[in-house]
């Protein structure tokens, strides 16, 4: 009975080793820090906010895309993660965020959009790494290429450049 007990007691020990994530899983970058997420999360890597470098980012599922936006001249292809992605990293609540810019422009992405559409945080254009004269070293990308009702200025304005850091609400 004893063993029996024991037994039981090392499996369940284990499963949940093995079935619960540890809320510290985020791994600490490696490289310069591109951005910072705020807010309540349940993966986080500095203090109270997780740090995310460039490969940590461009680890995460996303997508690449060719489209033309206001701000650029003809076609231009962006790749990164998705935003929700991102979250899901950091263990942030479903909500909406506010995206930050280094020259402090700031603009709330609406939950809404999070969930539903194919946002990306671009780490790349045209395969180079983006720069900060270049819009980098994040760009919001919505979806224009999926919806052309996404192409106003509602979501021109969300489409933050620059970024350094989320907030989650």
């Amino acid at each position: 009975m004893i063993r029996y007990a024991a037994s039981l007691f090392v499996s369940l020990w284990m499963a949940c080793v093995v079935l619960v994530p540890d809320a510290r899983a985020l791994d600490m970058p490696k490289g310069p820090v591109v951005l910072i997420i705020e807010g309540e999360l349940s993966h986080s890597n500095s203090g109270k906010k997780a740090v995310f470098d460039l490969s940590m980012l461009e680890m995460l599922s996303g997508r690449k895309v060719t489209l033309e936006t206001p701000w650029t001249k003809g076609p231009t292809t962006y790749s990164g993660p998705y935003l929700r992605a991102v979250l899901a990293a950091a263990g942030a609540k479903a909500g909406a965020v506010t995206i930050r810019a280094l020259n402090d422009y700031s603009a709330v992405i609406p939950a809404e959009d999070v969930a539903n559409l194919d946002i990306i945080l671009a780490t790349r254009t045209d395969g180079k790494a983006m720069q900060v004269r270049d819009k980098g070293p994040l760009m919001v990308i919505y979806p224009f290429d999926k919806d052309s009702a996404l192409y106003t200025e509602t979501y021109f304005a969300r489409s933050v450049w620059q970024i350094k850091s989320i907030e989650a609400q």
